[in-house]
C-alpha cells in the first residue's frame, strides 16, 4: 500500500474516532507504520481536532530520531514512537480515551468479562496495565507499556484509556470499536443492580475463536464506516 493510501486510512480512523466520541478534547493519538521495519510512521500532530483532520496533515516520523519535532506531543512520542521502534507487528497503534473503556479502566476489577457475544471476542486476549503513574512522557514508560502488552493486541491502560494495535488500520479500528461496545454492555449490566451472568470459559473461548475465523470482517466494517465520512478527509 502506498504512503498516500496509508495516510487516507489513518485520517479516516481519526475522523471516525471523533464521530464516536473516542477522542478527548484535542488530545490522543493514532499512528501507522509506513516502512517495513515499522520505525517510520505517520501520526497526528498535537492538539488537533480529529473531526477535521486530513490525510495530508499527518506527520511522517522516524522512531530513531533524537530531536522531538515541536508539533509532536511528548506523550505521543513516548508511547507511539517507542511501540513502533520495539514492536514491528504494531503497524497501527490507536490510543484514545473512549467513554466506556476508560470507565472500565477505573474499576478495581478492570477485566472485560465475557457477558455476551461481543465481549467474549476479547476473552483472555486483553493486557491490563495497573501501574498508572501520571503522563506517559518518557521512553522508559513506553518500554514498560510494550512489556505489559506482552504479545497481545489490546491494552486496557488502567485509570487512563485504551490502546489497540493491528496489522492495518481496519484491524485496529474494528477491535477498538467492538471493545468499546463490549465495555458499554458490561457497564450497563453492572449498572442494572442485578447479578451479571458471565459466560462459561469454554463458551467464551469458542466465541472468541469464531470471531477470529473471519478476519476479513474488519476490512469490510472499516470500509462501510468510511463511506459515511465527508470525503475531504482524503485531501
Amino acid at each position: 500500500m502506498t504512503e498516500r493510501n496509508l495516510r487516507i486510512d489513518l485520517a479516516a480512523a481519526c475522523r471516525l474516532a471523533a464521530r464516536f466520541g473516542w477522542q478527548e478534547a484535542v488530545a490522543n493519538h493514532c499512528s501507522l507504520a509506513v516502512s517495513a521495519d515499522g520505525r517510520q510512521f505517520l501520526m497526528n500532530t498535537r492538539w488537533r481536532d480529529f473531526g477535521k483532520l486530513r490525510a495530508s496533515e499527518l506527520a511522517l516520523l522516524n522512531s530513531g530520531t533524537e530531536v522531538l519535532p515541536p508539533e509532536i506531543d511528548r506523550t505521543a512520542w513516548a508511547i507511539h514512537g517507542t511501540l513502533h521502534a520495539l514492536l514491528p507487528q504494531a503497524r497501527c497503534v490507536l490510543h484514545l480515551h473512549p467513554t466506556y473503556a476508560t470507565a472500565l479502566s477505573c474499576l478495581e476489577n478492570k477485566r472485560l468479562l465475557p457477558v455476551d457475544q461481543t465481549s467474549a471476542r476479547f476473552f483472555n486476549r486483553v493486557a491490563i496495565d495497573t501501574d498508572y503513574a501520571g503522563f506517559a512522557d518518557s521512553r522508559a514508560e513506553g518500554e514498560r507499556l510494550a512489556t505489559v502488552l506482552a504479545g497481545k493486541k489490546i491494552l486496557l491502560m488502567g485509570n487512563h484509556g485504551l490502546l489497540v494495535i493491528g496489522a492495518a488500520v481496519a484491524e485496529a479500528f474494528d477491535a477498538f470499536y467492538h471493545f468499546e461496545r463490549a465495555a458499554r454492555t458490561l457497564l450497563l449490566a453492572y449498572g442494572s443492580g442485578q447479578q451479571v451472568q458471565v459466560l462459561d470459559d469454554t463458551v467464551a473461548e469458542k466465541t472468541a475463536r469464531a470471531w477470529e475465523a473471519e478476519p476479513e470482517f474488519a476490512a469490510v466494517h472499516f470500509g462501510e464506516m468510511c463511506r459515511g465520512l465527508d470525503p475531504d478527509y482524503r485531501d
